[in-house]
Order: C-alpha cells, then structure tokens, then sequence
C-alpha cells in the first residue's frame, strides 16, 4: 500500500467491493500504469500459469471503469477536487479489477474476507482474537515475534509514495516517487494517510478532516485496518490461523497490565518513558511522526526511521482524568446506546454509540468538550507515541487497544440487533464517513457498509465479548461502601454549602450590592464543540476543478 498522488483528472473508484487489501499494488505504479489510471495486473497461479488480466481466464474477475458515487458531506470540509483521498482512488485510477462472486484482491487472486477454498466458495473457520492475558506463554511470544517480524519484512506487493500527488512522476515525468515498506510501517502509514491534514500549499495545512476518526467511519475504518494486518500477518507466516489478540483496557486503576516484556513492552528501568531492553519493541523506530514537516514541505511521510516509540502509562500527571483506564461499568453503559450514530455524526454528537465508544461523550452519550472515555482515554492513558493521533499506530499496543474497541462494536452489533445500518448516515456526515462512502486507502476499495456485520462473517471472532450492566445487578461490597462514603462527603458538603450561604447573606446584609462573591462556570459558554475553519488565503495550487465552497 502506498500513497500515490497523480495528476488532476477525475478518476473512478469502484462499489462493487470486496475486502481489501492495502493501497497501491507496485505492479500498477509504472509510469505507464499511473499514466493510464489503469491497474489490472496478470494473475499467476501459484504452478506459474497465466490466468490473464485479473484473472479473467479463470472466470476470477475483469478490468471495468469504476465509479464512485459523488455522496454529499457536511460542509466541514467546504473544498472540491482539491484532496487525492476525496471519492477514493478518484485521483489515481479509473480501471480496475472487479472480481466475481467470493473473489477478491488487486488482481482477484484471493478470497474475500471470512472465505476459503479453491473457487472462494466455503464459509472459512473463524480465527479465535484472544484476551492476551489469557494466552499461554508460548502464545504470547508467537504473537510478539510475529509483531516483530512484520515490522522488519517488506511487504512483496505494496509500496508507498514519497511524494504529493503532483510530484508522483518525478521532476521529469519518468520516475515514479515510491519506495518499499515493511508490512508493519505500512500498517502505521496507513493509519496517518486516513488521518493527515489536507495539503494547500507550504505551511498551509486544513486541518478540519479525518477519514477515521471523528464521524461514524470511526468503527468500520478501524475494523478494516485490522483485518489488513491480520490477513498480511497470515500470508507472511504462511498460517491462515493466525490471529491478532486483544488488551481489555477497561480495568480500570492507574496500570497497565499488558506492558510487560512477555507482552508488549515492560517500562525501561532508568527511563519511564522508554521501554525496557528486554523487549524487542524497545528497537522499533517510528515512522510518519513529523506532521508539521509534511506539511511545510507539502510532502508525505516517506517511512524514514523518526525515533524510538515512547510510552509512560498513566504519567500524565497535568492532566489527572487520562491518569485511569476506563472501568468495566463505562463499557457496559456504552453497550446500552441504541443508536449507532446521531446527526450530526461528528464527535460533538449526543446519544450515539460510536461517539461514546470513540471517547468523546461519556459511557452513557453526554457530549461534554472536555470528556475523553473509552477508547480516546486509553490512548491518553499510554502517555506518549500511542497518544498522538497521526502517529499511534507506531506502538504495538496500537493493535491490541483497537482489537478490543472492536471486540465492543462487535458486541453492540449482537445486543442491538442493529446490522441493518440504521443509525449509519447515508449521506450528510463528515467526508468519507457516509455509509457507501469508500475507505482511505484501501485498494482494491471497500465500502463502511461492507464490514458492518457480525465478525464471524469476516473471518474472526472472539473469546469473551463485553457485555452490558444488568438493571438488577446487586451492588457489589466496594460500591456499597463508596456508596456511604459519598453520602457522608455529600452531608458534610451540604453543611458547609449552608454555613457559607448564611455567611454571605450576613455579609450582603451588611454591605448591600456590595457583598463579596463570584461565580465562574467551569466551562463557559463559548466552549469549542469541534473542529472549525475559517478560510483565508486561497488555495496555492489546484487542479482543472478546484472549488472552495466556504462563507
């Protein structure tokens, strides 16, 4: 998968889809194949036979024009034709492969996600995500040492572009700008292309956009980006039984139980913020860290080495709220939002699922400005690489942290009942997050409403799912006695609150109007409730169609 920025020109993209793979196959990044806005490679069978463009002479799959539907958004981002990710692969190609029944791939050489067989026909076994915790030793070490593995193999059919779209070719027109990445760093690369400001000239970023965050893409996007890394994992260790794990992060307390050398990274002895020698992850190096730079340069993270991934769980000691994990309770309360999603599907949204899983209102969907819970308040609770958005999927932890966010989705879908997409805008949510929008920047391309479903039916499912709070579920002893703790707080509160009250009625009695006091809300009325932009300047360089569509 790699980033390619082509040219201007409307392309197409396609809706027939299947799962995914990563984005750009390097057997289409030619100059003839960038040129042409075609990629429809020859399919070979693993004996070495030719079975024709997308394997066409085994009835796999044909090249055909694609098109993606121009689906409207909010007017948050106000522009047109200026982003390569707008109406995705819209920029790059318009033929692709289209492939028949359960095949799938750039060259409709593999099987859709949760299929098997010669011909794709037979229902897979799903692969069993497991608590890591609850793994056995020799579990734990497969699952780091094949972590490590994709982390140093470069990936054999995906690269990545060095450059904007509108250097791809070169300064001559004749070398395409991309260069080889490892399986892993592609995973990350992935992860900052969805999330990365769009790219007005030098220095002049808009930042008011994210293809996986902040809109109801949040769970589809991130379910797919994990069934990329599972299936690329199973193709390199040559075992369709491979299978990511999980961390429950909802356990409350100020530690982090999965960061130890048989898991993922145990803290360095002499420095909090490192992890210790005696985990491989301590010789990982960060790519795709340096947001502002690409933007300066109006370039693409290239997958250079940026540094060591850091981490201090719980260390963040200016901000106390992202100093505890989540609770089992919160969880369960999410579980008993009916709705999916709610206008206007951004993270401001009241009453939604996916917003109160996301982190941005509380467990049981107040929106408040100043909340981080659930998934955003595991990330912050990490303390370091892990919490810069751009960037976190450097951590390992990354993966398990996300696994386990699905794993909740995964179990909303069942208690809910809600498969059905209802609650999943059509049209009018952020861009790329509608639920036949395509996602950045999977190729060939998948659609959020193709990986809304239960797990089983693409190809995995998981040990333990997290459950919803009973109403009649007996208080436990700990919050009986918190219970009592705070009724006596709260009597102490109320007589104090009343000595003050009459001390300062005495005081206003004494000296009128005069009497001293201020209230001061502790969040004011102009609290920011998302993202905004105003417009200023214009757009440095564009396309034959560039349109700014704002105030």
């Amino acid at each position: 998968m790699f980033l390619v920025y082509v040219s201007a020109a409307v392309l197409a993209a396609c809706l027939q889809v299947s799962p995914v793979s990563g984005q750009f196959p390097r057997a289409c990044m030619t100059v003839d194949g960038i040129l042409s806005k075609e990629c429809c490679p020859e399919l070979i069978s693993p004996d070495g036979l030719t079975l024709g463009v997308c394997g066409q002479t085994a009835s796999r799959g044909s090249c055909q024009d694609l098109t993606v539907p121009d689906i409207p958004h909010n007017p948050e981002y106000p522009f047109t034709n200026v982003d390569d990710r707008e109406r995705w692969p819209n920029k790059f190609f318009n033929r692709t492969c289209v492939c028949e029944g359960n095949f799938w791939g750039y060259n409709c050489g593999e099987c859709r996600y949760g299929w098997t067989g010669e011909s794709c026909d037979q229902p897979a076994s799903p692969v069993l995500r497991k608590n890591i915790k609850n793994c056995t030793a020799e579990e734990r070490r497969r699952f780091v040492d094949a972590l490590d593995q994709a982390k140093r193999t470069v990936h054999p059919d995906y690269i990545i572009c060095k450059e904007h779209w509108l250097g791809l070719l070169g300064p001559n027109g004749t070398e395409p700008q991309v260069t080889n990445v490892t399986i892993y760093n592609l995973f990350v690369w992935m992860h900052y292309y969805a999330v990365r400001d769009t790219l007005l000239g030098p220095g002049q970023p808009f930042r008011a956009i994210d293809f996986a965050h902040e809109g109801p893409a949040y769970n589809t996007w991130h379910r797919m980006h994990l069934l990329w890394l599972e299936r690329e994992m199973q193709k390199m260790l040559g075992d369709e039984t491979f299978a990511l794990h999980y961390w429950d992060w909802a356990v409350g307390g100020s530690e982090c139980d999965v960061c130890t050398d048989d898991m993922m990274g145990g803290r360095h002895p002499l420095n909090p913020t490192a992890l210790s020698p005696g985990s491989p992850f301590s010789r990982w190096q960060s790519v795709c860290m340096s947001l502002d730079d690409y933007n300066r340069l109006v370039t693409l993270c290239n997958g250079t080495d940026e540094g060591q991934i850091f981490r201090n769980p719980g260390g963040n000691v200016d901000r106390p709220a992202v100093t505890v994990l989540p609770q089992r309770e919160d969880v369960g309360r999410c579980l008993d939002i009916p709705e999916y999603d709610r206008f206007n599907w951004t993270k401001a949204t009241r009453g939604s699922f996916r917003n109160s899983l996301e982190g941005y209102s509380d467990p049981e969907g107040q929106y408040n400005p100043d909340i981080r819970s659930l998934h955003n308040l595991a990330h912050l609770f990490l303390n370091g690489t892990g919490g810069i958005t751009h960037a976190s999927a450097n951590d390992p932890i990354f993966v398990l942290l996300h696994s386990y966010s699905d794993a909740i989705f995964d179990a909303w879908l069942r208690l809910q009942n809600s498969s059905s997409l209802i609650g999943y805008p059509e049209e009018g949510a952020p861009i790329g997050h509608n639920q036949n929008n395509t996602m950045v920047p999977f190729m060939p391309v998948i659609r959020n409403a193709d990986v809304f479903q239960l797990s089983e039916d693409l190809g995995y499912a998981y040990d333990v799912l997290p459950q919803r709070i009973p109403s009649n579920q007996p208080l436990s002893g700990i919050e009986i006695f918190g219970i009592t703790v705070g009724a006596v707080f709260l009597a102490v509160v109320v007589v104090s609150v009343v000595s003050v009250s009459v001390r300062v009625l005495s005081c206003r009695r004494r000296r009128g109007r005069d009497g001293r006091g201020v209230y001061e809300p502790l969040v004011g009325d102009d609290a920011r409730t998302g993202r905004q932009y105003t417009g200023e300047g214009s757009v440095v360089y564009s396309d034959d169609q560039v349109k700014y569509e704002g105030n």
